[in-house]
This record gives C-alpha cells, sequence and structure tokens, in this order.
C-alpha cells in the first residue's frame, strides 16, 4: 500500500507564518525567520490572502509583518485587532516619527538610539508652553511602556532607560500622515491646553502585534 504525502507545502511555512501571526519579523533580530520568509514571499503572500491579510514586506529596512486587508462591508472578522491609542501616547508617535524624519535626513546611521531623557526632552520641548506639561511628562514612563510593548521601540539590551526607535514605525506613521504633521501638532497643542485627557481622533496604529523576542 503506498501512501501519498503532500510535498506542495515548504516545511518552513507554518512556521514563517506562526511568527508572522505573533508579532512583526525583524531580519537583524530573527535571521533564520527572515531568510525563509524571502524565499517563500509569494507562498506566505497567497496564504495570508486566504485569511483577508495582507503581508507588509519591506526588506530594506528589515521588517515584515501581517495587515488585514481593507474591507468597506466588514465583511470579514478581524484577526489582528486595531488598538486605539490614548491621547498621549499618540503625541509621543508623532514625536518620535518626526525625529526618526529628522534622523534620516541628517546622519547616515541606521538606527535611531534615544534615552528615557532624549524622549523626555523631545516631549518637554513640544509642551514648553501647556499648562499640563508637568502631568504629561509624570505619564512618560507609561506612555514608553506602551509604546514598547506595540514594538515602536525597543529596550537595549544592557544599556537601562535606552530605547531603538523601530524603523516599522514608518509604516504606520506614513509620508501623507507627515504631510499634515504641522496641523496635528498644532492640533495636540490646543488639546494638551485644554483638558489634557482627550483620545486621539487621528490615525490609528492598526493591527501591529507586539513583538514578544
Amino acid at each position: 500500500m503506498t501512501i501519498e504525502t503532500d510535498t506542495t507545502t515548504p516545511p518552513e511555512l507554518p512556521g514563517v507564518i506562526t511568527r508572522l501571526f505573533k508579532g512583526v519579523v525583524y531580519a537583524e533580530s530573527d535571521e533564520k525567520t527572515w531568510q525563509a520568509l524571502l524565499e517563500l514571499t509569494s507562498q506566505v503572500r497567497d496564504y495570508a490572502a486566504v485569511l483577508g491579510l495582507n503581508l507588509i514586506l519591506d526588506e530594506p529596512e528589515g521588517y515584515a509583518f501581517l495587515r488585514s486587508r481593507e474591507d468597506p462591508e466588514s465583511s470579514l472578522p478581524r484577526l489582528i485587532p486595531r488598538r486605539q491609542l490614548t491621547f498621549n501616547v499618540s503625541l509621543l508617535l508623532a514625536l518620535l516619527r518626526g525625529r526618526m524624519l529628522e534622523f534620516d535626513t541628517n546622519s547616515s546611521e541606521i538606527r535611531l538610539i534615544m534615552t528615557e531623557q532624549d524622549i523626555a526632552d523631545l516631549v518637554s520641548v513640544f509642551l514648553a508652553e501647556s499648562s499640563n506639561e508637568a502631568r504629561v511628562l509624570d505619564r512618560l514612563g507609561s506612555d514608553i511602556k506602551k509604546v514598547v510593548d506595540l514594538g515602536f521601540l525597543r529596550k537595549m539590551r544592557g544599556q537601562p532607560g535606552t530605547y531603538e526607535v523601530a524603523r516599522i514605525l514608518k509604516a504606520f506613521v506614513d509620508a501623507q500622515w507627515l504631510e499634515e504633521f504641522d496641523a496635528r501638532l498644532a492640533d495636540y497643542r490646543a488639546s494638551l491646553a485644554g483638558s489634557g485627557t482627550k483620545e486621539s481622533s487621528g490615525k490609528d496604529v492598526g493591527e501591529v502585534a507586539a513583538d514578544d523576542n
């Protein structure tokens, strides 16, 4: 008796898909999965498409993740949830993205490294005239932790209080968003001068899973 086996599915494919469902795949921290992903890109795209997902792959920046397809009729269940951000976390992401744009323009380095003090200085300069500056700075530690959980900041090993701003931030705070950057910051300042507790009404972060590496 001959038992037929399915040889059409590459053995690495289930592992790559599973890893993408767990979070962002980075070339530098998961070289084996990254290499398999590059070799199986078309298969991964096809597999993800069946589930209503798109593979977002940026080879030069070295990251990949899954994102739900646009579904105006909401006919598909959302496998990767959107995340509603507090106002202060949205502000921090905007400022970090602005800092990355400045860094990419003026530096030949790839990795943007910032300390907690650097981040505090970034926020305090923006909030210099805000009546809620002290309150926001008091919350900065928890806001940084949230951004770490979202995968946009990564703790540097052996360097307490030091973070790398993840390049994937560019995929979520994109060029169109940056075109409105000044206007958004003006809105942030006006709102912070008010209650300081408002939820962000701007761009959602979308479907980014926290990296568990």
